[in-house]
């Protein structure tokens, strides 16, 4: 797998586990999925670093000051 489809797998990955979090049946079951989320999109950002691709980067990170924010004030 190159890093670019892992990249892509992270996103997936993180969007995935996203959705999930707004389908959890308990508190606790949200906070996992953000963390999943949360680590996948970690992910990503350092393969996009890796990358050189910067603006990927941001795009990843803007997303996950999105989740962060939802998460934040709908599950905390």
């Amino acid at each position: 797998m190159t890093d670019r489809e892992r990249l892509v797998f992270f996103e997936r990955q993180a969007e995935e586990a996203y959705d999930r979090m707004y389908d959890a049946v308990s508190t606790s079951g949200a906070t996992a999925h953000y963390s999943d989320a949360k680590e996948a999109l970690y992910s990503a950002i350092g393969i996009a670093r890796r990358l050189a691709d910067e603006d990927g980067a941001r795009r990843l990170e803007a997303r996950l000051a999105a989740i962060k924010a939802v998460f934040h004030s709908q599950f905390s």
